[in-house]
């Protein structure tokens, strides 16, 4: 007789923040329960994760759910709408997958079919990467057993009872043994001075792009440092345009990392926003980081990512408002005082844990009654 499979759904999405965190807990679940369990994705319409879940592998299922604008638009008339037709769809996917457990990782897309899985008395679990808790996961914490978190302090938003600290899943492979003079080479740099690796994800950032503007004739002019610099998909074309021509010794910029793994590795100081994956890669790599927080992001939460580092004496920050004009300043003097560098890098690291995912998959399991 065939055994009957243990059937989890995942949702969250909207940004990597999200989806990745999910992916991660994914692969920790099948990793423990190999061919025992089944998986089901569910994301909102139109979002990355209905492109990114597939190319990965995996089913996903999508609803029609929108988050609210922040300012006065017609979309926001179609929210009650949507959000029907979403418990509706939500409902179904439930009853026809017949879900066993559902596992939340934020972002509004997970809201209807953690609520449907709630109500009719499916174990639910939230993973929340934040350190100021997201709406979405404060409305669903009173009805889910258990509560994954990756900072101290977060009693503030969740009952206490509920809270098990996991850190956040990620996927690949950190702080493993990468060969330096590899990485170094990777970049085309010299490795006789500090390297400063600026990160300004995937799409750039507008601050680190225009820092850099700001101080490259006198980075280059000076020596002091080699730099690594990511300035994201959406400014490559202006990025070029304003290096061409321009003495770029001692300098690598692009687009993308593919290889973030040398990236750390070759890196002295970080330059970073300070999202909840990134965070912990860094926490993970055990680099000094000089966090500028996005200020565009919901209820400011890299700020209070950031500064839940800076308290531990484990980061510096310098606020986006300022960086252009003072973040290099900032990260000059960091690398002029090693005993600054190996305190920080000491202090980041004591905050890494490296098995979140299979932390995470390990409490979804509990919850289901699976050892």
């Amino acid at each position: 007789m065939t055994q009957r499979k243990v059937r989890i759904v995942l949702s969250g999405g909207g940004t990597g923040g999200h989806i990745y965190p999910a992916v991660a807990t994914a692969e920790a679940l099948r990793r423990r329960l190999g061919q025992r369990v089944e998986l089901l994705f569910v994301g909102a319409e139109g979002k990355m994760e209905m492109e990114k879940i597939p190319a990965l592998g995996y089913k996903i299922v999508g609803l029609p759910v929108a988050g609210l604008q922040r300012r006065l638009t017609l979309a926001n008339l179609a929210l009650p709408f949507k959000l029907l037709r979403s418990m509706r769809k939500a409902r179904k996917t439930i009853r026809d997958f017949g879900a066993d457990a559902a596992v939340g990782f934020g972002g509004y897309a997970s809201a209807p079919i953690l609520k449907a899985a709630q109500r009719k008395g499916i174990p639910t679990v939230l993973q929340e990467q934040n350190s100021y808790a997201g709406v979405t996961n404060k409305l669903l914490a009173r009805g889910a057993r258990k509560i994954c978190v990756a900072y101290d302090g977060m009693e503030r938003f969740f009952p206490a009872e509920k809270i098990v600290h996991t850190g956040n899943p990620l996927r690949g492979s950190f702080g493993g043994s990468v060969d330096h003079a590899a990485a170094l080479a990777h970049f085309g740099l010299s490795g006789t001075k500090p390297v400063v690796l600026i990160v300004g994800g995937s799409l750039g950032s507008r601050t680190m792009n225009e820092m850099m503007k700001a101080h490259l004739e006198r980075i280059v002019g000076e020596g002091k440092v080699e730099v690594i610099w990511q300035n994201g998909k959406y400014y490559d074309r202006e990025m070029e345009e304003f290096c061409k021509g321009k003495d770029m010794t001692g300098i690598w910029r692009g687009a993308f990392i593919d290889r973030m793994d040398y990236a750390y590795e070759a890196a002295t100081v970080v330059i970073s926003r300070s999202g909840a994956c990134s965070v912990s890669e860094l926490c993970l790599v055990g680099k000094p980081t000089l966090f500028i927080p996005s200020p565009n992001v919901a209820e400011d939460h890299q700020t209070h990512n950031a500064m839940a580092l800076v308290n531990k004496g484990a980061a510096e920050i310098v606020a986006d408002s300022e960086a252009v004009e003072r973040a290099f300043g900032v990260v000059e003097a960091m690398v002029a005082d090693p005993s600054r560098l190996e305190r920080l890098s000491t202090n980041i690291r004591t905050l890494a844990i490296d098995d979140s995912a299979d932390r995470v998959a390990e409490v979804v399991c509990k919850e289901l009654g699976i050892e």
